[in-house]
């Protein structure tokens, strides 16, 4: 069963789990990357259902939050489920504020996973580079360029068909000016955010994913820091031939590690 509910037209929150059996399931709550939504996690939802209660969500177009406010956002539409614990899965952005979520301490986290995310951005200047690049692009490049990723991960993803089915669901809700000044505002986030503290005092399971072809995300130096300052980190691992969107292009061994981290024993 699918529950689509919409948060004061803030903050879209959908959760798939047949309520009777969800509760006896682990609840895993996706939080997405730059994009800001559920359009191309299909193939990865679709290989975890049934093992888990799937909480996605699409952020708002907002130029004003703070990574805390989505944090509090979250919370908030999470607790009107009545969703107060669970495992929190961090895709590229999405990891920073799952970071907030977890030095507020509202919800309570089981465990998190970083899925091409970090903890603070491995080379600030590619942020503040991104920032202006968003900054100074005339609409109708963005629309050409979000056209011709649509059309690329069309046969990027064509043996995952639940995430070309959601391709066409990202041309039309992500290709407007909100949508590029959102992106914008997201790059400033991460370029200010320091959650390093946080992760040092982590007190859950800290696992991470990572495409070996990552092109956005130095993923030996998030290791290498993970493994050195984070107490509780487990696992790191790295999927040949996924890129930085790693829960699309490498779904079946990250639904696979996944899985075997929240059903761990003591997780």
């Amino acid at each position: 069963m699918i529950q689509s509910l919409n948060v004061d037209e803030k903050l879209e929150l959908r959760i798939y789990g047949e309520p009777s059996r969800a509760r006896a399931l682990p609840t895993l709550v996706y939080l997405p990357g730059m994009h800001g939504d559920w359009t191309l996690i299909g193939g990865f939802r679709s290989a975890v259902l049934g093992k888990v209660r799937f909480v996605e969500m699409a952020y708002p177009r907002t130029l004003t939050w703070s990574l805390d406010d989505y944090a509090a956002a979250i919370e908030e539409a999470l607790l009107a489920q009545g969703i107060t614990r669970g495992w929190l899965l961090g895709e590229s952005f999405g990891s920073q504020p799952l970071w907030k979520l977890v030095a507020r301490g509202k919800f309570q986290a089981q465990g998190v996973i970083l899925a091409g995310g970090f903890v603070r951005y491995p080379g600030q200047w590619v942020m503040q580079l991104l920032e202006k690049i968003f900054g100074g692009m005339p609409m109708g490049f963005f629309v050409r360029a979000v056209f011709w990723y649509a059309k690329f991960a069309r046969y990027r993803y064509r043996k995952t068909p639940e995430t070309v089915a959601g391709i066409d669901e990202f041309l039309a809700r992500r290709r407007t000016e909100a949508d590029r000044d959102a992106a914008r505002h997201r790059v400033h986030l991460v370029a200010q955010n320091d959650p390093r503290a946080t992760v040092m005092a982590l007190q859950v399971p800290c696992y991470a994913l990572s495409g070996f072809l990552d092109g956005l995300v130095a993923w030996p130096r998030v290791r290498r820091w993970l493994r050195k300052n984070c107490p509780t980190f487990r696992e790191f691992v790295v999927v040949r031939g996924a890129d930085h969107a790693v829960l699309n292009t490498g779904v079946r061994e990250s639904a696979k590690r996944v899985l075997e981290w929240v059903e761990a024993p003591g997780a």
